[in-house]
């Protein structure tokens, strides 16, 4: 699971809030600061030209540091970001066995950090159009104003096993009472802002919704007969296990003692059976939705991962198609 950084920390040891905040990009007026408010490689483009040559690639983090050891010996250099998301360096071909020798010292002084740094904590409102679904199906239910909406809705192994699938799909959007969705909005507002610091929930969320679908499906291939359940708790477990694989692709390959790469994993684990077990849980429900969102956290690259990705327009689309999947079942179910 992602560790957490204080929000007290300095704010010139954080991440910028835009990945392409960077300094020396003039045509992105971009502006990269150092404790003082002192600009860091803020070079004039036209002093480095475009034939120069890359010295090194890392996190914003490792260049801005790069930067301020250049800086501090006068060296020009130019910093950009990749399209494969890497952040890069670049000096004159003249400069660059003395920006090399002078980036080798400073390693030597200061070990590489970690790959896998802590993420600053801090809340996310990504999760509130995710959560939205529920909310608005759930009231809709309370308040009585779509006939038979929650007997139409739920998943019922007999119907199900004769045809109406899309109660794998409505059924995630309906819950028992208060407490039932109360509790099923707070964990999953926590689950989805942590899984929201690695990748856009936008990439994520149609999904998952199709994996928790899936997970009722296999719930009701399990039981066959005599058997409902409803809840957006699958979706949440799905999430989890997602967040799981995703933190675990990435823990840097030297951490000492080769089983702690799978810390993430046991944690997932351990924390979906202590969420999933309970009076009238769906365990079966809960078990298969962890499992079918370990295969979710392979889909994002792990370059994006770990380099970040910048919210783009067409994340639109993914969200459309997020709501699309359950109005679709819907549509089905109200026919």
């Amino acid at each position: 699971m992602p560790r957490l950084m204080s929000p007290l920390r300095p704010r010139y040891m954080r991440f910028p809030s835009d990945p392409h905040e960077l300094s020396g990009v003039p045509e992105k007026n971009a502006d990269m600061r150092h404790s003082g408010d002192h600009p860091v490689g803020d070079t004039p483009a036209e002093e480095v030209p475009e034939e120069s040559s890359r010295i090194a690639e890392g996190t914003y983090r490792q260049i801005r540091d790069y930067s301020l050891v250049l800086l501090s010996q006068g060296i020009v250099h130019r910093l950009e970001r990749s399209p494969e998301g890497p952040f890069e360096i670049f000096v004159k071909p003249e400069h660059e066995p003395q920006a090399l020798h002078q980036l080798e010292l400073y390693r030597k002084e200061n070990p590489p950090r970690e790959e896998n740094p802590p993420l600053p904590l801090s809340l996310s409102l990504q999760p509130v159009w995710v959560l939205l679904v529920p909310v608005v199906c759930t009231l809709l239910d309370f308040s009585g104003k779509v006939a038979r909406m929650h007997s139409l809705g739920l998943s019922d192994a007999d119907k199900v096993m004769h045809g109406q699938w899309w109660r794998t799909i409505t059924a995630l959007t309906l819950h028992g009472d208060a407490r039932h969705i109360a509790s099923n909005l707070l964990s999953g507002y926590i689950v989805l802002t942590l899984l929201s610091y690695r990748t856009p929930l936008a990439r994520m969320a149609p999904f998952l919704a199709v994996a928790s679908a899936l997970a009722n499906f296999c719930t009701v291939l399990t039981v066959q007969t005599d058997f409902r359940s409803l809840g957006f708790s699958t979706f949440v477990f799905a999430a989890i296990g997602a967040l799981a694989v995703i933190e675990f692709r990435l823990m840097p390959r030297e951490t000492h003692g080769q089983l702690r790469r799978f810390a993430p994993l046991c944690g997932a684990a351990s924390l979906a059976v202590f969420l999933g077990l309970g009076e009238n849980a769906d365990i079966l429900g809960h078990a298969y939705g962890f499992i079918a969102g370990l295969f979710c956290g392979f889909i994002p690259k792990k370059k994006a991962l770990r380099w970040g990705t910048p919210t783009k327009l067409v994340d639109l689309v993914w969200v459309a198609i997020y709501f699309a999947i359950f109005a679709i079942g819907w549509k089905f179910a109200l026919a």
